[in-house]
């Protein structure tokens, strides 16, 4: 467990940023350039966030796609740190927000600054953006938890952070745009990318022309990669997906086949691959947990997934909360940079600083990205079929090795919502908290819009579960 968190620092600041991608830093100098005094804690040592993430071997840009929009927003947040108007606080997980006073707003912002020691500290800030982003969606399937088996994120991170691909042998799985950087980086680092198998059709795309026409800008950026997989012979299956991997201690095979409009396997089209990586992805999941935590009201977004509810000025139903970037919805950096921006002038100008607050052209611009946002989850969005793919023995939860077996049997004890099969079956009491395996448990429960969050669910248990399991413990 975390030390408790000493006694706020300092006189507290302007603005407390949680997270350095795109939105945090876009946030941050904005802020600063009006004058407030703002702190940005980030868990990783470099600012950039996911999108941008770097290191010395990458700091060229290679791997790395509007890497000149990054050098220009780091050259901004670095004069400020330099000047003192923004305190980066690299390293420090922020796991409770404190609304110490409702009006005027003020907050406690407690962090552990020392993963080994675990250093707890707190700062005080007049107002708070959460940007902490998104992170992969996984579907348990027969041998995902083989070593090789990898998230399609984690693949890019060891690229771009790194400059290194995992493996030889590579098959990029799942659904939505991602999947073609994450391959084409893979190939330019010289692994051999076996075949790209997205779940969904892409060229469902061509149903959405006037919103495809008002984000023309998107695609010399989705040209260049599909031109970089044509150079080198990589395969793009559409509507296939990996439904097994299989190897002695590590991953050997995957095991390809088509699926439907639901996702549903056609029976007759499965065939092995040989593969050292699998590397797989289907969307992202905002994390919320902070936002949920702290009071925020959450909506379902297009894809299901929870979201934070946010104004113009991109602040939250908790006066003096903002929030930015895939926290309210998987946009993308640039917009999560225009929404970035947007809370910071908010702030400074709520603040009573001197700010120029976003112009008509960039609201047309976030409000074309938001529209493609959806139709691009409309598209890729996870289906139902989905769920036939584990068998009784495939882990759901990595965690607390839950089986899909043990999430039937607290069924049949009577267990029929997410907080009840928690409770005997223990899927999302490991170290994720669940945010690996909710989204699947909730699915294939039936349940929609399931996340992790720390707040309990509201329905209790039923009386009927509690009474067939102390029954069956005393057998």
């Amino acid at each position: 467990m975390p030390a408790p968190p000493s006694e706020p620092t300092g006189a507290g600041v302007d603005l407390a940023v949680v997270g350095a991608g795109p939105a945090g830093m876009s946030a941050a100098v904005t802020a600063a350039d009006a004058g407030c005094r703002v702190a940005v804690l980030d868990l990783s040592g470099r600012p950039g966030g996911q999108f941008w993430r770097w290191g010395p071997a990458t700091a060229d840009g290679r791997f790395h796609h509007d890497w000149a929009r990054f050098a220009a927003l780091e050259e901004r947040f670095r004069r400020h740190q330099q000047a003192g108007g923004i305190d980066y606080r690299s390293g420090h997980f922020v796991f409770a927000l404190q609304l110490a006073s409702p009006s005027p707003p003020a907050f406690l912002v407690h962090a552990v600054a020392d993963e080994r020691s675990r250093v707890g500290v707190s700062l005080t800030a007049r107002r708070v953006l959460v940007a902490t982003g998104a992170y992969d969606r996984q579907l348990p399937v027969p041998g995902w938890t083989l070593p090789g088996v990898m998230a399609a994120g984690a693949a890019q991170a060891l690229l771009k952070g790194s400059g290194v691909a995992p493996g030889r042998r590579v098959v990029v799985a799942g659904t939505g745009p991602f999947l073609l950087p994450v391959a084409a980086g893979l190939v330019r680092a010289g692994a051999r990318v076996v075949a790209v198998a997205e779940a969904s059709e892409p060229l469902d795309y061509l149903r959405r022309p006037r919103v495809l026409a008002g984000s023309w800008r998107k695609l010399p950026e989705a040209v260049s990669y599909l031109t970089v997989l044509a150079r080198y012979r990589v395969p793009l299956l559409r509507r296939h997906a990996v439904i097994e991997a299989a190897g002695q201690g590590r991953l050997e095979q995957v095991t390809l086949a088509r699926v439907d409009r639901d996702w549903r396997v056609v029976e007759g089209t499965e065939r092995r691959v040989e593969a050292d990586v699998l590397a797989a992805g289907y969307g992202f999941l905002p994390q919320v947990e902070l936002l949920a935590d702290a009071g925020a009201s959450l909506h379902s977004d297009v894809d299901g997934s929870l979201v934070a509810a946010v104004g113009t000025d991109q602040q939250t139903a908790v006066s003096g909360l903002f929030a930015a970037g895939e926290t309210t919805g998987v946009g993308g950096a640039e917009l999560a940079g225009l929404e970035g921006a947007a809370a910071g002038a908010a702030v400074a100008a709520g603040l009573g600083r001197p700010v120029a607050l976003p112009d008509a052209s960039a609201r047309r611009r976030a409000a074309g990205l938001r529209r493609f946002a959806a139709v691009m989850q409309a598209v890729h969005g996870v289906q139902s079929g989905w769920t036939g793919w584990p068998n009784a023995e495939t882990v759901v939860c990595r965690c607390e090795e839950v089986t899909l077996a043990d999430l039937r049997a607290a069924q049949d004890l009577g267990a029929d919502d997410t907080r009840s099969i928690k409770v005997l079956a223990r899927p999302g009491m490991g170290w994720c908290q669940g945010r690996m395996c909710a989204h699947a448990v909730g699915a294939l429960l039936g349940e929609v819009g399931v996340v992790p969050t720390r707040r309990p669910l509201a329905q209790p248990v039923p009386l009927r579960v509690l009474a067939d399991l102390a029954e069956t413990l005393s057998r």
